[in-house]
C-alpha cells in the first residue's frame, strides 16, 4: 500500500520520445507532491509541451512510464484513456465555448445532478472573484477574466493534477502578475498537484515551488528557484534567468589570472579554458581617485579600472556598460534606481567572489 503523505501525485520515470530519428524528450524523469507547483522551463522547441501532451494521453512516449497517485497510467504497453486520468488541463487558447454561458462553461466537465453542479460552479467563480459574471458569456470578459473562467473550468471535475501550458502568455504584460497570484492562490486552495510549462523565468520563480529547466530534451537541472537562480549548473543555465558578464581565462595551478586578481577554481588541469560568471547586479561600482582605486578586499578582491561606455536608465534600475582598461572586453553592471555617469568617465569595478561561478568552457 501506498502512503498517501509520501507518494507523489504525479510521477514520470524515464521518459523518452522520438520524432523522425530524433529525440525530442530524452530520459525526462520527475515527481509532482499534492500542492505543488512544478514548473518545466526553457527555451522553445526544448520539449516542454511534448512532455505536458505525454503525461495529458494525447501523445505516447517510445520508453519511460507515468503513475498517478503510485499507480500506473501509462507505459509502453498499458495506457490508462486520457479522460480516467483525473488531470486537468490549461492552455493558452482557453477555449472556452462561445455559445454558452460562464456557468454553463465552467459546469460542463461537472457530474452529478443539477444542484450540484451549480453549487460546485458557485464555489468556484467566488475562488476566482467572478461570481458576478456567471450569466455572461465569453466574448463579454477581458482576456483575464477569460483566464480565470477557463481555470474554474479546468478544475471543475476535481482534478488530481493541473497541467498548464504557458496559459498567461495571451495576456497584457501588466495584468500577468496579478493573474498568476489570484491562480496560483486557486491552485493552492484545491490542493493540486501542477506542471506547469513556460519559457519566462520570471513567471517560474513567481509561481514554482520547484523548477525543472530543460534543454534539448533533457532537464538539465532541477531545484527550488532560489537555489536553481543562485547555484547553476552551468553558463546556459545562468544565462537563462538573467544578464550574465563572463570572463575568460586559463587555469594555472588551480587559479585563473583576471583584471580582479585571482580565481580559485574547481581542479582543473593547467591549460584549462575557463568562464567566470557574474550578474551585472553583483559588480561593484566605486569612483576613480586620480587614478586610484579601492583598495582589495577578500569579499570583492581587487578592483579593475574601466571606462564607462554608455549609461541608461531602466525605471527601477540603471544600466552602465563599461569597458576594460585590462583587455578591451566589455562588462554591464546594473544599478539600483538612477545612476547615469557620463560617457568616457574613469571607474573602478569590483566583483562580489562569492556571487561568481567558474565553468569550464563549452567544447
Amino acid at each position: 500500500m501506498t502512503d498517501p503523505v509520501t507518494t507523489p501525485r504525479l510521477e514520470i520515470r524515464n521518459i523518452t520520445r522520438v520524432f523522425e530519428g530524433r529525440e525530442v524528450v530524452s530520459d525526462v524523469s520527475l515527481t509532482v507532491m499534492p500542492g505543488q507547483v512544478t514548473c518545466l522551463l526553457g527555451p522553445s522547441g526544448c520539449g516542454k509541451s511534448t512532455t505536458l501532451r505525454i503525461i495529458a494521453g494525447v501523445d505516447m512516449q517510445d520508453t519511460g512510464e507515468i503513475y498517478v497517485d503510485g499507480n500506473l497510467v501509462c507505459d509502453t504497453q498499458f495506457r490508462v484513456p486520457p479522460e480516467r486520468r483525473s488531470i486537468g488541463l490549461m492552455f493558452q487558447d482557453f477555449a472556452l465555448f462561445p455559445h454558452l454561458s460562464v456557468e454553463d462553461n465552467v459546469a460542463f466537465g461537472i457530474k452529478g445532478d443539477k444542484s450540484n453542479k451549480r453549487a460546485r460552479v458557485r464555489e468556484l467563480l467566488e475562488k476566482v472573484d467572478l461570481l458576478r459574471a456567471i450569466d455572461k458569456y465569453p466574448h463579454e470578459l477581458s482576456g483575464g477574466e477569460q483566464q480565470r473562467i477557463a481555470l474554474a473550468r479546468a478544475l471543475a471535475p476535481r482534478p488530481s493534477i493541473m497541467l498548464m501550458d504557458e496559459p498567461f502568455s495571451g495576456l497584457d504584460e501588466r495584468l500577468k502578475d496579478d493573474i498568476r497570484d489570484s491562480t496560483l492562490d486557486v491552485l493552492k486552495a484545491e490542493n493540486t498537484a501542477v506542471l506547469l510549462v513556460t519559457h519566462e523565468p520570471h513567471e517560474a520563480m513567481r509561481m514554482a515551488d520547484e523548477i525543472a529547466l530543460m534543454r534539448d530534451g533533457k532537464i538539465v537541472q532541477q531545484g527550488a528557484p532560489y537555489n536553481i537562480y543562485n547555484a547553476p549548473v552551468d553558463r546556459q543555465a545562468a544565462a537563462f534567468f538573467s544578464d550574465i558578464n563572463v570572463i575568460r581565462g586559463t587555469v594555472r595551478n588551480m587559479a585563473v589570472t583576471t583584471a580582479f586578481g585571482e580565481f580559485l577554481c574547481p581542479p582543473r588541469p593547467d591549460g584549462t579554458e575557463v568562464e567566470i560568471v557574474i550578474r551585472p547586479q553583483h559588480l561593484r561600482i566605486d569612483f576613480d581617485r586620480d587614478g586610484r582605486g579601492p583598495n582589495p578586499t577578500p569579499q570583492d578582491g581587487a578592483p579593475a579600472r574601466a571606462i564607462v561606455e554608455r549609461a541608461r536608465f531602466m525605471g527601477r534600475e540603471s544600466l552602465v556598460e563599461f569597458r576594460m582598461d585590462f583587455d578591451g572586453s566589455m562588462l554591464k553592471a546594473t544599478v539600483p534606481s538612477v545612476f547615469l555617469p557620463k560617457t568616457g568617465t574613469p571607474m573602478w569595478l569590483m566583483m562580489r567572489r562569492d556571487r561568481c561561478f567558474v565553468f569550464p568552457v563549452a567544447s
